[in-house]
Formats: C-alpha cells, structure tokens, sequence
C-alpha cells in the first residue's frame, strides 16, 4: 500500500489539489486540477474537460516530473493547535486513456501520477519527532516510494 489509511480517507475526501509542471523555460508552472485516488494502483489521476489541450498536459509530455499538493484548513486545531493539513505527492506523471473519462464531461485523455516521495503534515495521528526536530513538526511525515 503507497498510502496510509489515513492519507487515503484524506485524498478520497478531497477533489482539488493544485499540480506543479515544468514549463517549456524550464519554470515551474502551478494548474488547479480535479483529482482521484486509485488507492488500488497507488496512483492519483488528474482529468478536464479539454486536458489534451492544456499547458500542463503539455508540460507533462515533455518532463514527467510533478509535484501535487491537496491541503485545508481543519475546523478543530491538533494537539499543537494547528489547523492546517495536507499532503504533498511528487512523483511523476504519465498521460492514460480512459475509457469511460473520470466524470461525464471529461475527455478521456488523464494524467496519472506515480509517487516517488509522499510528505503529509498533520494528517493522521501525530507521530514522534525524529531527534532534532522541534516540537511543531511532530505532525510531518515523509517518505520515499519505491518505484
């Protein structure tokens, strides 16, 4: 399993996240996308309406490399009273054919991005700091993926 359990629920309940390409000058290039889970595959798919025609699908079939970022604000603050969450998946992308699209609407041409590093910060139950770090970042977590 790429994803915890609760990273999983996490990215289930949450349909926006915002997608880092690199641009065509080499720059990187922020795009608000619409995103599903494949907790199955350990993979997460990105669609639109028009996706084929994008800058960032563009950007993606000329460097692979991504970096998807889906976060919010908690309505109830963590032991450390902090509210903010999310989780951060570089890796990279490949573009896929689906056959129905992800939603009525959607072309069939998907991003799908394949995690090579996952860090999540106050998603789940806060865990011991690693020696050295201080007591703020005992809800960031990371890990690299096999892949």
């Amino acid at each position: 399993m790429i994803f915890t359990d609760a990273e999983s629920g996490y990215l289930a309940a949450h349909r926006l996240g915002r997608l880092a390409t690199i641009g065509p000058d080499g720059a990187p290039q922020v795009h608000p996308v619409a995103i599903w889970l494949d907790g199955a595959g350990g993979t997460i798919d990105i669609g639109g309406p028009a996706l084929a025609g994008s800058r960032k699908f563009r950007n993606v079939q000329a460097d692979a490399r991504v970096s998807l970022v889906v976060d919010d604000q908690a309505s109830t603050p963590n032991a450390l009273g902090q509210t903010g969450r999310g989780i951060e998946i570089r890796g990279r992308a490949e573009i896929v054919t689906l056959d129905p699209p992800l939603v009525a609407g959607f072309s069939g041409a998907t991003i799908r991005i394949r995690p090579r590093r996952i860090i999540a910060w106050n998603i789940g139950e806060l865990g011991p700091a690693s020696p050295g770090r201080p007591p703020h970042m005992l809800g960031y977590q990371f890990r690299d993926v096999a892949g």
